[in-house]
């Protein structure tokens, strides 16, 4: 197993939960993957949302890509725990605006200025299947 495993499950199953920290209260929300490469698992925050300001605050986050299978002998997960760095180049600020300009008519302005590109650039992510009850500790991890 390697990070492309892990790239190409988050690309299949893009709908994803992360969890961020506020203060010692968890928080999980649901979130759609933007895109996935050797360099990270990639998103679009939105500036003056709670979400954004918890991940400037702690840069630590935990995700949970599913994969949704009919049957439960054929669920996947893929959990992914690592940190956050945001991406403020004008060419990343344009392309993430681009994939979430349909937000445009939701806000009633456009959101290009509040756009907060981020990734998941360094952490691990490890598999895992009902093959994997109670045998978690033991699961084959990657490092990115």
């Amino acid at each position: 197993m390697d990070i492309q495993d892990c790239v190409k499950f988050a690309t299949e199953n893009p709908v994803c939960y992360l969890a961020t920290a506020d203060g010692d209260q968890p928080k999980v929300r649901t979130w759609l993957l933007w895109y996935a490469d050797e360099g990270g698992f990639y998103f679009v925050g939105i500036a003056g949302k709670e979400v954004t300001q918890q991940l400037e605050h702690n840069p630590k986050v935990e995700l949970c890509f599913f994969n949704n299978a009919p049957q439960p002998q054929d669920w996947k997960h893929m959990r992914l725990m690592g940190k956050v760095e945001f991406l403020t180049t004008e060419e990343m600020l344009d392309k993430a605006y681009e994939a979430r300009s349909f937000l445009d008519p939701i806000v009633g302005r456009s959101v290009k200025p509040l756009v907060r590109p981020f990734r998941v650039y360094t952490g691990e992510a490890h598999f895992w299947t009902l093959a994997g009850f109670l045998r978690e500790p033991e699961l084959e991890r990657v490092t990115f």
